[in-house]
């Protein structure tokens, strides 16, 4: 061979090295991919909870599959996958505080969360229905077209006009129990629940009979 080629073969042999060590860098540098949602997995954990790790059955407070017979218990079927994903990880913090939920959320790894709300966007919601006639039609205007002297901003804009929601923006709130939906208003309204800044807003210019009225309207949305 050549003598004046081997300088060259060599600078291409560290070249290639060097290549090939960027690229393993960069390889072991990648973000890891997050493992599929397992609705199994959640349907177990929801049905049965884990007593190894101090999780009750879901359903003992959420009803089966997730269709809560508690009023003061919210309906979580066919809620959207990354708004229970996200409620659940706010309870582990300062802006969802719960005395149950935050100890089943903070027992949970991230996998349940998902697991679970992959598991529940899938089950069918059964329907509400509204009670109270005399103020279900002030629901109605409120819900869409929200209050204009006070500067409330029509429900329908966010949750839809069916109270369906948007998918990883707002959730669905259609068949949703009265009862819990005037707490969660009014949690927005004290501070007791802070993690959405758009609602704590409206919630502070909602009268108790507003609330009340948007919640029976709401209620018997499909």
């Amino acid at each position: 061979m050549n003598r004046a080629f081997l300088p060259c073969l060599k600078s291409l042999h560290v070249a290639v090295l060097a290549v090939s060590a960027i690229a393993s860098a960069a390889y072991a540098n990648e973000p890891a991919k997050t493992a599929k949602a397992d609705p199994a997995k959640g349907e177990a954990l929801f049905t049965n909870g884990d007593a190894a790790r101090g999780i009750v059955a879901c359903a003992s407070c959420h009803g089966a599959a997730g269709n809560s017979t508690i009023t003061v218990n919210p309906k979580l079927s066919a809620q959207h996958e990354a708004y229970i994903t996200k409620q659940l990880q706010d309870f582990t913090g300062a802006d969802r505080n719960n005395p149950v939920m935050t100890t089943f959320a903070k027992a949970m790894t991230p996998e349940d969360m998902k697991n679970l709300a992959a598991y529940l966007s899938a089950q069918q919601s059964k329907p509400g229905a509204a009670k109270n006639k005399d103020i279900v039609e002030l629901g109605k205007q409120i819900y869409r077209g929200g209050i204009a002297e006070k500067n409330v901003p029509a429900c329908a804009g966010c949750h839809s006009p069916n109270g369906a929601g948007i998918p990883a923006q707002f959730p669905r709130i259609a068949g949703q129990h009265q009862d819990y939906t005037i707490a969660q208003l009014t949690n927005f309204r004290t501070g007791a629940r802070k993690n959405s800044a758009q609602m704590v807003t409206i919630s502070k210019k909602m009268s108790d009979d507003e609330m009340k009225a948007v919640a029976d309207y709401v209620a018997g949305l499909k």
